[in-house]
């Protein structure tokens, strides 16, 4: 299997890949942009900066829910170029209700929702196409790549984000972003050819099969509330899927949960200024980079299961690291090794985890468990974050950040103990 940055993927994967780096980079040009819209233009508190980023992101995840089941029966190319049309129209609203001075916290609210169910969307929907895209023995190669795309917009997109909001202001970086989903969306275009047909109802169902079409409506708009519940059906009932789905959404609330104590107590009791905060996390980005990058010879180097629990089990050893962090350049330093460690290792592991994933998923069931699994990580990650502010509150950020990292250090139990051969890299 070639692992290397020669190794040819084809023209349709190709346009892919272009369409997602653009993507990413909007995305950080605009990180942090609508709280900061909120704050600067419409004067809004801690609470409602609070709202913006865990409400939005949770009810984007229940509207997300029965869209899982509705892309799983649709070609997946214009569903991923409607889910970019959709997140550049949201986003376009704010430029045009700021400039026509109207804009308002529920307009926010509302685009943080639309963009992040889209989003949900649009990752199941990708998956599933990735698979039906490249045979199995290139998908470790082609996740490899997203995950260092993911890593390269992360260490350029934010500091330009940050030029180009003090010079123009937020919403300009919202408006690079709309149109960074408008070119992904005309470059997934540009892949055409042929997509496979996908299938019309779900596996192993027979009380549907024996209703066929007896209202001569196609089986895929037939869909009833139990399907909404097939992603996660699915995964539960895997020995192998089920406890890296828990160690996932596990392992990235946690993580999550901790941030914005770090940045409380970073920015305010220990003094740093702002762009030493950027600094401590844009730097040791560079470690996805090199992570993603080793992870194809790696796995062909020492397998896919050991590559897995090794880099699952040291990235939980990391966070920790962050409670014992100090004021002045050794804290500086402490934040920047411990990132370092954590997300050269996270670089390591998620491809190969991707990879995992959708070889233990049949072709029928990707969309919907992809979407299931997105959901549960955004709905986890709102939920502990809210629960780690209280704690945060309650014993100090610190003890909160300390507490968070002993949590995580379970968390390569969680891991599975093997691996079917369908999970499997090389085809």
């Amino acid at each position: 299997m070639g692992t290397g940055s020669g190794h040819r993927l084809g023209r349709a994967f190709g346009w892919l890949w272009r369409a997602y780096g653009t993507s990413a980079l909007g995305t950080w040009l605009a990180f942090g942009a609508l709280p900061l819209i909120a704050i600067r233009v419409l004067d809004a508190g801690p609470a409602e900066v609070s709202a913006l980023a865990c409400a939005g992101a949770a009810v984007g995840a229940a509207v997300a829910v029965p869209l899982g089941p509705w892309t799983e029966f649709r070609p997946k190319r214009p569903v991923l170029i409607a889910m970019d049309l959709v997140r550049c129209a949201a986003l376009l609203t704010v430029p045009a209700a700021f400039a026509l001075g109207v804009l308002t916290f529920l307009q926010l609210l509302l685009v943080s929702v639309v963009v992040s169910a889209a989003d949900i969307t649009f990752r199941a929907a990708s998956g599933a196409y990735l698979k039906t895209l490249l045979p199995a023995g290139e998908l470790l190669v082609a996740n490899a790549r997203f995950e260092s795309t993911a890593w390269t917009t992360t260490i350029i997109g934010p500091p330009l984000g940050g030029a180009m909001t003090g010079i123009f202001g937020p919403v300009v970086t919202v408006l690079a972003d709309a149109v960074s989903y408008l070119l992904s969306a005309l470059g997934i275009h540009a892949i055409g050819g042929h997509e496979p047909r996908p299938e019309k109802r779900p596996a192993g169902r027979p009380e549907e099969r024996s209703e066929g079409h007896s209202e001569g409506r196609p089986e895929a708009a037939r869909m009833r509330a139990g399907d909404l519940l097939d992603g996660w059906r699915y995964v539960l009932a895997d020995g192998t899927l089920r406890p890296l789905f828990f160690n996932t959404a596990l392992f990235n609330g946690l993580v999550m949960a901790t941030q914005p104590l770090l940045a409380v107590l970073m920015l305010g009791r220990l003094g740093f200024a702002p762009w030493q905060y950027g600094l401590a996390f844009a730097v040791p980005s560079i470690g996805g980079l090199l992570g993603s990058r080793l992870a194809g010879p790696l796995v062909a180097r020492f397998g896919q299961r050991e590559v897995l629990a090794g880099a699952g089990a040291l990235r939980a050893l990391w966070p920790v690291g962050l409670a014992f962090v100090g004021p002045g350049t050794g804290g500086l330093v402490l934040v920047m090794g411990v990132e370092l460690g954590l997300i050269f290792c996270c670089g390591v592991f998620n491809p190969v985890y991707a990879t995992c994933r959708l070889g233990l998923t049949a072709a029928d069931r990707v969309a919907r468990t992809l979407s299931a699994w997105a959901v549960t990580t955004k709905a986890s990650t709102a939920l502990l974050t809210a629960v780690w502010g209280v704690l945060g509150t309650l014993l100090g950020p610190r003890t909160a950040i300390a507490l968070a990292g002993v949590l995580l250090l379970a968390t390569p139990l969680l891991l599975p103990r093997r691996l079917p051969d369908r999970a499997r890299a090389h085809s």
